[in-house]
């Protein structure tokens, strides 16, 4: 079948609606204060639920915020964060190197930029970090949990779904910021939320209406093209010559 074909599932239309969505999406850090619409969240958390997982076991649960109970998770985690140490379920990267070490100094000055926080400026940086806790302003919040004997995989799984509710939420006008920083405060979501001891917590996910007038709106982040993060192997001689 051709890649043009009208069949459901497949054409041109659709390879371009959704290279559109993962082009347009970005990581929102600055919502406005107006709670979206339930049936809108309902839409959202059905389309995220098409993700594919390990043997369909869709090891994912979800813990999610509005209203009153945002502004609750909003100023106890914060005056968590300010008191206690990190402890995530999941352990943090121990080192960033390399290219990923350029990528994520990039990022970071494109932010911090954009903000117009100047190098060395600790106290306006850590300023910005803890604006994660206080969820950039959303109205609501996903917490993201894996089945605890399902190790890494269910955390893929999950990873999986993160990035499924990021593509919903932007293909239905809304936008959304994964965040592993609140992951770091895992026992105080478990007991926040009455988390079972057999959930681990992988990552938060704010979202709402983007300020679009905001500053830290404005960056995008670039992405590597695909011939420096793909090796072919074709088995031909010239390639055996080629890495030879």
């Amino acid at each position: 079948m051709s890649p043009t074909s009208t069949h459901p599932g497949t054409g041109t239309d659709l390879h371009e609606a959704l290279s559109r969505i993962l082009t347009d999406r970005f990581t929102c850090r600055q919502f406005r204060p107006d709670p979206v619409p339930r049936d809108t969240i309902e839409r959202l958390l059905h389309l995220a639920q098409r993700t594919p997982s390990w043997c369909n076991t869709q090891p994912w649960h979800v813990h999610l915020t509005e209203g009153a109970a945002t502004e609750r998770l909003r100023s106890q985690l914060m005056a968590h964060v300010q008191s206690h140490p990190a402890a995530p379920d999941f352990p943090f990267p121990a080192q960033y190197t390399g290219a990923y070490r350029q990528r994520r100094r990039e990022c970071g000055l494109q932010l911090y930029g954009s903000l117009g926080i100047a190098k060395g400026d600790h106290e306006r940086t850590l300023r910005q970090l803890l604006r994660n806790f206080e969820l950039f302003d959303a109205p609501h919040v996903a917490i993201i949990t894996t089945e605890a004997d399902l190790g890494v995989y269910g955390a893929v799984d999950c990873g999986l779904y993160i990035n499924t509710f990021l593509l919903a939420a932007h293909s239905l006008g809304l936008a959304a910021a994964p965040q592993a920083a609140l992951a770091a405060y895992s026992d105080f979501l478990r007991d926040h939320f009455g988390i079972p001891d057999n959930r681990r917590v992988v990552a938060g996910i704010s979202f709402g209406h983007p300020d679009p007038d905001h500053p830290v709106n404005a960056f995008r982040t670039t992405r590597e093209q695909p011939d420096s993060t793909v090796t072919w192997h074709t088995g031909s001689s010239e390639e055996t010559a080629a890495g030879a």
